[in-house]
């Protein structure tokens, strides 16, 4: 199977050197392109992706990661790439774990796979707040689709190929990983979390504080609230390290 891994990425010039030297490792192992989607960048994150030879895909605005992830997916459905492995542009995620994450897609037994910080060993750790968010968005999740998910709000993922071509269709543009998840649910998709761990920022902070995840959970609990849930296929959790 061919195989992309989509870097959606704004202003993060600092970390794409990172970023794509572990890709260029991890294809070694694990054979796969990479394309970064540089959503409206102000501080030269494309001329940085360019010059370290990678293929960019360049809005002239920020669409938001909604819009920069599903120009990845509609790139890699337009160029007949069977899998696509999203990982963000800060570094946090670790390109020697795309196997691992395509690994259910490749052996037939899932459609999308979610990367959880929260089943790889030592557990993840974050704020109280953000911990308590996560905690309520699966909640909501489970009552609303019946999908069982220990990290929601992970941009950690591989979508196979009816992932794909739903996502190249149609993607949530706001705050986009819980409502994909319920979206995913509802028509039929075969969802499995595997153990994925989550490194540090070398560069930059989230732009996420606290009232933004105030805002976030009201936002996505409307969108998912509204979203008619039909068919739904209840997600599961891997065993096994990363």
């Amino acid at each position: 199977m061919r195989v992309l891994a989509l870097v959606p990425a704004f202003n993060e010039a600092s970390n794409l050197p990172g970023v794509l030297a572990d890709l260029a490792a991890a294809a070694r192992r694990f054979p796969h392109d990479a394309v970064v989607i540089d959503d409206g960048s102000s501080d030269g994150t494309a001329a940085v992706a360019s010059g370290l030879g990678a293929l960019v895909l360049r809005s002239p605005i920020n669409l938001g990661i909604g819009g920069a992830v599903q120009t990845g997916y509609l790139w890699a459905r337009q160029h007949a790439y069977d899998i696509a492995v999203q990982l963000d542009g800060d570094g946090q995620h670790d390109p020697a774990e795309m196997e691992a994450l395509a690994g259910p897609i490749l052996q037939g037994r899932a459609d999308l796979v979610v990367g959880s910080r929260f089943l790889a060993a030592g557990g993840f750790r974050s704020t109280a707040l953000r911990r308590a968010g996560i905690g309520y968005l699966s909640a909501l999740l489970r009552l609303r689709c019946g999908g069982r998910f220990t990290d929601p709000t992970s941009g950690f993922r591989a979508a196979g190929p009816r992932a794909l071509a739903l996502f190249a269709a149609s993607y949530p543009s706001d705050y986009p990983e819980p409502e994909s998840l319920a979206v995913a649910t509802r028509a039929g998709l075969r969802v499995v979390e595997v153990p994925a761990r989550m490194r540090d920022r070398a560069h930059g902070r989230s732009s996420i504080g606290a009232l933004r995840t105030i805002y976030y959970l009201f936002k996505v609990t409307l969108a998912i609230l509204l979203l008619p849930i039909r068919g739904a296929t209840p997600a599961r959790a891997e065993e096994g390290a990363a």
